[in-house]
């Protein structure tokens, strides 16, 4: 059993691989036997990933809301280990403007970075997942693919568009073996929550949300990850899987 979740011989990339769940997510894929290349925008934070996890990993700094560049920054990723069999789309941006205070730039590079990436670097990578039928598609939803938060208009969009993208590219793809799913999680210590954090009444009313009755730690991110990366998936797709201790679940 536990080779379904064995991914050596896999070439996975993870976007945001510079620092929270999207570098915890490439920790994990390589330490399940996957070669592993981290795209993130940060080159020092790039680089030392890299030297941690050693010759299984490679880094391409590029900034991906640059939809001019996606179909370069796909081939550059190409390039260590080939193309990759799993792309896990962890790279995301909040502005948290409200709904009176939204510019068209943060809009953009939100929909950008948060949701064109995520389908037009994929994209990029399915003739060859075709041509092996197999595939692996994680993007990453949020708390507020169903919910409204204050100052979330435009991540909101984003996240809510992901979860129809997730089903959507499952749609399109996995009679040819490309799974999609997506994870949406609850509240993590990372730099995009770094607010939520920082006040510690509000992250205690957000454990008490919970129904385990505490706040996410990186590593729960490992096994539902896996899973959705993993043999171990081979008949989910179309699935957006909450890993949030409940927190939707009241």
């Amino acid at each position: 059993m536990s080779g379904l979740f064995d991914l050596t011989g896999r070439v996975a990339c993870v976007t945001g691989a510079s620092a929270g769940l999207g570098q915890r997510a490439a920790i994990a894929l390589a330490a399940a036997g996957a070669q592993v290349v981290g795209v993130a925008r940060r080159t020092d934070a790039l680089a030392e990933w890299e030297q941690s996890v050693g010759p299984a990993a490679a880094t391409v700094a590029a900034d991906l809301s640059q939809r001019d560049q996606i179909t370069d920054i796909a081939e550059r990723i190409a390039t260590p280990f080939g193309t990759p069999d799993i792309v896990v789309h962890a790279a995301g941006i909040n502005t948290r403007e409200t709904a009176d205070e939204v510019t068209d730039a943060g809009w953009d590079v939100t929909m950008n970075l948060n949701l064109a990436a995520p389908f037009f670097l994929t994209q990029c990578f399915v003739p060859q997942m075709r041509a092996k039928q197999w595939g692996r598609v994680v993007n990453f939803a949020s708390l507020q693919t169903t919910r409204a938060f204050p100052g979330g208009v435009s991540y909101g969009a984003s996240k809510a568009g992901i979860g129809q993208l997730t089903r959507a590219m499952a749609e399109a793809w996995s009679c040819d073996g490309i799974n999609a799913n997506a994870i949406g999680p609850g509240f993590f210590p990372t730099e995009l929550t770094g607010p939520v954090f920082a006040d510690p009444e509000r992250a205690a009313r957000n454990a008490a949300q919970t129904c385990v009755g505490r706040n996410g730690a990186l590593d729960d991110i490992d096994g539902p990850l896996l899973f959705l990366c993993s043999d171990a998936s081979r008949y989910v797709t179309g699935q957006v899987l909450m890993v949030d201790g409940g927190f939707t679940a009241k």
